[in-house]
This record gives structure tokens, C-alpha cells and sequence, in this order.
């Protein structure tokens, strides 16, 4: 049975044909420790970093590449950023469909630092706004912190607009772009963004282990890591240079260059292209699972524009069943359960069941819509009839 990858949310599949040979390549040819060494091998794994650590600042619009970190994912990156920023007693404002990478830290600050927490909650129409930020602020706020779009349903939030509230306040900025690196443009300077979180294996098309961080010069951060940098090892302290400060260890050379490829490949393909066809394809399967008796559709109206992913459940049908039917019977790849984003879930009422979440990426057709709308229409009519 053909398979249909619909979990592109958590990582993307297949990979353009780049990304293998590229890192076949590396581990073939010069899969040596860069910076580590003046040799020949360990300059040409360098070189592949320094590629890699360009063309993604190309991407973001960052001026300094050296102020882009990497990390083995978007959790990595977020626990950096959070934990090496905030201090005892500060104030966080953050938004009610939080991945548990940015919940989870805040939390355990609120624990051991008594770090304030402001959960800023969507309007009626499910969409949040800007002034609501603005209005959570207090003395004691140091940061805000976003999803760029929830991994649940999709919703995109407006970055730029909170990135001004942000900016007015003098509050750092930052934004997991783990739904929107390499789907939504990001210009981290016209987006008033001071710290970026990304992974490298879902929107960007490079391997899993991969992923990193970029940090304003004008933000300071602790490092959690400390250790071998191949700069200043004289020093018993961390260096003060970046990006050494923030990549202590060998780094992932072979993911890197994965990394590197996959992209080059969003370059090319285009960011706004990328976008019009995923979302193209989400707005498709809403419309026509908003048809289905029984099926629930959770989020906006379908007319507003999100990225592509996809919430919905058979009423009264556990998410998993539906999920593992989808998976073995019909050979189509969805994820079912909480998503690591329980705030998503309580804010959308799915919290007592969890959802099906179908996500789409470059690679997946209009074909693939007809053959997911036609399993879930006979699985909806099966415990319905």
C-alpha cells in the first residue's frame, strides 16, 4: 500500500534528494571536527557549517550569522533561550496554545525562580491580538514568548504586530517558529523578533538533530551548555565570543549539511509558494470534512488562513482509534493524542480527548486530500450508521 505522510508537523517526509547526498557526501569525504583542527578534513567541515550557518540567516533576514546558534532541535533552542534569560522574580507573557517546549521551561522557572506567568487567551473568533499582550504587561515583565502558529490547529499569530507591543516596552521578544520555519517569511529585523527558535527537520527539510536559535547582539543569555568550544580553551571560562559561547561540543556536521540542503531547497522553492500550497491543501480538507456528518473540525473558520495542519475527530470515537484505522487500513500517516501542546488542547476543548491532526508539506498532492476525506467519510460512517 502507497503511503500518505500527513505528519509533516512533526517532521517532514520524504527529503528533497539533496539532503541525503549532501550528507553522504560529508560522511564519505570529510566528516571531521570543525574548528576543532587546522587540518584539511577539519576546514572542510567547517566550511559546511559556515554554508549552512549563512544561508539560514539568509532565510530569517539576520544580519550576523554568528549570532545564530545551533542546537539538536527546536526544544534545545527554546530551553536556552527561556532558561538563559529569564531571572528570579521576572514576569513572562506567553499565549494559551503553547508546545510543552515552552511550557514546560516557563513552568519550572515559575517552581525554582518564581518566575510570573501570563497566559494570553484567544478572542472569540479564536484568534489572538496583539493589544491583549499589550495589556498583560506589567513592571516585572522581561519577556513574551510565542508560537508563531499553533501545531494543533494551525493558527497563525501576529508576530510582527506583538513584536512592535514588544519592542515599545523594551520586553525581548521571542518566537518558536517550529510550525513556520521555512512556511511563513521571517525577517527577524522588520518582525521585531530578538530571539528565534527553529527546528531543522519539520519546514526546513534537513534531518532530525538538527535546529537552532538566533539571539539579538543586544540580548545577553547565560549558556546552559559549558564545555569544548576549540576557541579559548586556555580560559576556564566559556568563551565570551559567538557563536562558540553557545555550541559547546562537537556539533552535528552531517545533520548541519542536511540542514544546508534542505534549505537551499526552500530557497528555491520559495517561502510564499511553500505556503499557498500547504495551506491550499489544508483549506481544501476542512471544506470537505466540515461535510462529513460526525466529523468535528476544531479552530477558525476555514476562510481564515493558517498553515497547514489540520485538527478533527469523529464524534465520539477516541482519536487513536481513528488514527490507527487511518494508519492500517487506509495506509495514511496522521498523528492522534495531545499534540505536547495540552494548552492547545484545553483552549480549543479537546482536552478531554486529544484530536487526529493531518499535516501537509511540499511534497503531498490534491490527491492525497481526496484519499484522506474518503477514509475519514467511510470511518465516520462505519460508528455513525
Amino acid at each position: 500500500m502507497q503511503i500518505i505522510y500527513l505528519d509533516n508537523a512533526a517532521t517532514t517526509w520524504p527529503k528533497p534528494p539533496g539532503v541525503k547526498a549532501i550528507m553522504a557526501e560529508v560522511l564519505d569525504q570529510y566528516a571531521a571536527n570543525p574548528g576543532r583542527g587546522g587540518h584539511t578534513l577539519a576546514m572542510k567541515a567547517s566550511k559546511i557549517l559556515f554554508q549552512t550557518r549563512m544561508q539560514v540567516s539568509r532565510l530569517f533576514g539576520i544580519k550576523n550569522p554568528n549570532d545564530l546558534f545551533f542546537y539538536l532541535n527546536a526544544t534545545q533552542a527554546l530551553n536556552q533561550a527561556i532558561k538563559g534569560y529569564l531571572k528570579q522574580g521576572d514576569h513572562v507573557i506567553t499565549s494559551s496554545i503553547e508546545h510543552n517546549s515552552v511550557r514546560r521551561p516557563l513552568e519550572y522557572l515559575r517552581r525554582t525562580k518564581q518566575v510570573e506567568i501570563t497566559y494570553v487567551q484567544p478572542r472569540a473568533d479564536q484568534l489572538f491580538y496583539a493589544e491583549d499582550f499589550r495589556q498583560a504587561i506589567r513592571s516585572n515583565t522581561k519577556l513574551i514568548v510565542i508560537s508563531h502558529a499553533s501545531n494543533l490547529t494551525g493558527v497563525i499569530l501576529p508576530v510582527q504586530e506583538i513584536g512592535q507591543v514588544a519592542r515599545s516596552a523594551g520586553i525581548a521578544f521571542l518566537v518558536d517558529a517550529s510550525q513556520t520555519a521555512g512556511i511563513l517569511p521571517i525577517d527577524v529585523e522588520a518582525m521585531g523578533i530578538d530571539m528565534l527558535a527553529f527546528p531543522g527537520h519539520k519546514g526546513l527539510y534537513g534531518p532530525q538533530g538538527t535546529g537552532g536559535l538566533y539571539v539579538s547582539s543586544a540580548i545577553e543569555l547565560e549558556p546552559l551548555i559549558h564545555g569544548g568550544t576549540g576557541s579559548q580553551s586556555e580560559s576556564v571560562d566559556q568563551p565570551s565570543t559567538r557563536p562558540d559561547r553557545f555550541e559547546a561540543g562537537t556539533v552535528n556536521t552531517v545533520g548541519l549539511a542536511g540542514l544546508l540542503a534542505g534549505v537551499e531547497f526552500v530557497l528555491e522553492k520559495g517561502v510564499e509558494n511553500i505556503h499557498r500550497h500547504e495551506w491550499g491543501l489544508a483549506k481544501q480538507t476542512m471544506q470537505k470534512l466540515l461535510e462529513i456528518p460526525g466529523v468535528e473540525v476544531y479552530g477558525p473558520d476555514p476562510s481564515v488562513e493558517r498553515v497547514g495542519v489540520v485538527a478533527c475527530n469523529v464524534s465520539g470515537v477516541d482519536a487513536s482509534e481513528v488514527s490507527f484505522i487511518l494508519d492500517q487500513r487506509y495506509g495514511i500517516a496522521t498523528r492522534a493524542g495531545y499534540h505536547c501542546t495540552p494548552l492547545g488542547h484545553q483552549t480549543f476543548g479537546t482536552l478531554e480527548k486529544g484530536a487526529v491532526r493531518a499535516s501537509f508539506g511540499v511534497f503531498n498532492t490534491e490527491q492525497d486530500v481526496e484519499r484522506f476525506v474518503a477514509a475519514m467519510r467511510e470511518i465516520a460512517e462505519a460508528f455513525h450508521s
